[in-house]
């Protein structure tokens, strides 16, 4: 691991990491923003969400740790650029559909908290940022995977802004869920970002707030592209 970081910290590519709470758009604004940048996109959430998936198919006991290290040596992710979004393949299985229902939703924080998945997937999400210019996306970026990154977001939006927009998205893919549901979902996994021993979700000391509850994606495109090119012309 201390290699990794030494790596990392001698690097000479730009890192964008965005942070924030669940569905605060984290996703949207980092695909469009590596696309205009024509730097690669990497969704450390998705990453976690296979991971549930996985452990919800393989019905792995969170608490056992000896079960949890063993899956974990089992599980490979990757991802594969498309004409307009970024597939993420589990053990070469495109997942980018399954990954996003709500039984992935309901335990993703969960699994996201076990310490040895987010030492499992930091590993890999540091491995992706050696090399080449990137934006990050999760929860624990700026703070823990790529803390001397070159731009830092935190985004975040009012509850009931964040509850319509997830609510509207999976009632769009056909999933049968109430507002209700999608609220404590949201509520549920904002509370255990939060707690968590293991990096928990924070806004870095250095990090530029982005409230978006307000803001169509055009202007919050335009917001961190403008923070970007003031950065790369000083």
């Amino acid at each position: 691991m201390e290699e990794i970081r030494n790596l990392i910290m001698a690097r000479k590519n730009f890192i964008i990491a965005i942070d924030g709470f669940s569905s605060c758009g984290k996703s949207t604004i980092a695909k469009a923003l590596a696309k205009k940048l024509n730097f690669v996109f990497v969704d450390s959430g998705a990453m976690y969400r296979a991971v549930t998936l996985y452990f919800l198919r393989h019905k792995i006991d969170y608490t056992d740790h000896d079960a949890v290290v063993s899956a974990l040596e089992d599980i490979h992710i990757d991802f594969v650029p498309n004409t307009d979004q970024v597939q993420i393949f589990l053990n070469n299985e495109d997942v980018s559909e399954d990954i996003r229902k709500m039984e992935i939703s309901d335990k993703v924080s969960e699994v996201s908290a076990i310490r040895e998945v987010r030492q499992a997937m930091v590993a890999q999400q540091q491995k992706l940022g050696m090399k080449r210019n990137i934006v990050m996306d999760g929860r624990d970026i700026g703070t823990t995977v790529f803390p001397d990154a070159d731009l830092k977001i935190f985004m975040t939006a009012d509850p009931n802004v964040r509850a319509e927009r997830r609510y509207a998205e999976l009632t769009a893919k056909g999933e049968q869920v109430t507002m209700e549901e999608v609220k404590a979902n949201l509520s549920h996994r904002d509370h255990i970002d939060s707690t968590r021993a293991e990096s928990p979700l924070r806004q870095a000391k250095d990090a530029v707030i982005l409230d978006n509850s307000e803001l169509n994606q055009s202007e919050q495109l335009d917001f961190v592209v403008d923070l970007y090119t003031r950065l790369r012309t000083k």
